[in-house]
């Protein structure tokens, strides 16, 4: 099965794996049509495993290569400015996003809605937070497809971890866009159609990210920093305090340490 999917350009890969990460939303906001909600327990330590997933990923998938690519062509003290400016810059960028996006997290208040006033209705703005999520991840398995064809010291299976890894993840991110919309009294159908509809970003920033990777090879090293500090700013500002909301702080913690260390094992395993 990865035989025949290796043989594809690495656009085409990018936007299969974008696929997969997105069939994995769906499933995951498929839950709406057996429960109306879930124990918040349990949710706070799927968002803690979610974002041990995107930690672990940011760095053996991401960052490490990024290094490695940059050492090799600049050495080991000028090789580090690309990395550090991509990874600035993609923090810089979801926080500007962050800003201007309206948006409200599952389980605010109406008042804590963030970015620029707007008369979008409370599902509206859920389904915009979960979106803001998958802008990264979507950029970051494109860019390790893309990365991998170069030839660079990112491999073909440490792409494909990564793209399990996102995809594991985003199981429980589907969950909390389309049940806490359930609880705003949508139908279970229009509940899953916006939880899954959330995701549908990520197959078009994975296209981006391998078409930016493989047209401009020289711009690797700050791609693959920039969806790594992106993807860092996801879990700061947006999972971890998810996590905690519910005051399971422990469980969260637990599920972030189960998290990371599965994608790890991902990465060593098939990398």
């Amino acid at each position: 099965m990865l035989e025949f999917f290796e043989a594809w350009d690495p656009v085409q890969q990018a936007f299969g794996a974008g696929l997969f990460t997105w069939a994995m939303t769906a499933a995951g906001a498929g839950l709406v049509f057996f429960f109306k909600e879930i124990n918040r327990k349990i949710l706070d330590g799927m968002l803690g495993f979610a974002a041990g997933v995107m930690i672990a990923a940011s760095f053996w998938s991401l960052l490490s290569p990024a290094l490695e690519h940059s050492e090799a062509n600049g050495g080991s003290y000028n090789g580090i400015f690309p990395v550090l400016f991509g990874f600035v810059l993609g923090g810089v960028g979801m926080r500007l996003i962050d800003i201007y996006l309206p948006h409200l997290h599952p389980g605010a208040p109406p008042e804590e809605t963030e970015g620029l006033k707007t008369t979008w209705h409370r599902s509206m703005l859920l389904v915009s937070a979960i979106t803001l999520h998958n802008v990264p991840e979507g950029l970051a398995v494109g860019v390790a497809f893309g990365a991998a064809a170069a030839g660079d010291e990112q491999t073909f299976g440490a792409a494909v971890a990564l793209a399990i890894g996102i995809g594991l993840q985003n199981f429980p991110e589907g969950a909390a866009v389309s049940l806490p919309l359930r609880r705003e009294g949508l139908s279970r159908k229009d509940s899953f159609w916006w939880g899954q509809l959330s995701a549908l970003v990520e197959p078009v920033a994975a296209v981006l990210g391998a078409a930016i990777v493989v047209f401009m090879d020289p711009l690797l090293p700050y791609a693959l920093a920039f969806a790594a500090g992106a993807m860092i700013f996801v879990v700061v500002e947006e999972l971890v305090p998810e996590a905690h909301r519910g005051k399971n702080g422990d469980i969260a913690t637990m599920g972030v340490m189960l998290g990371f260390s599965v994608m790890m094992c991902l990465d060593v395993a098939l990398g």
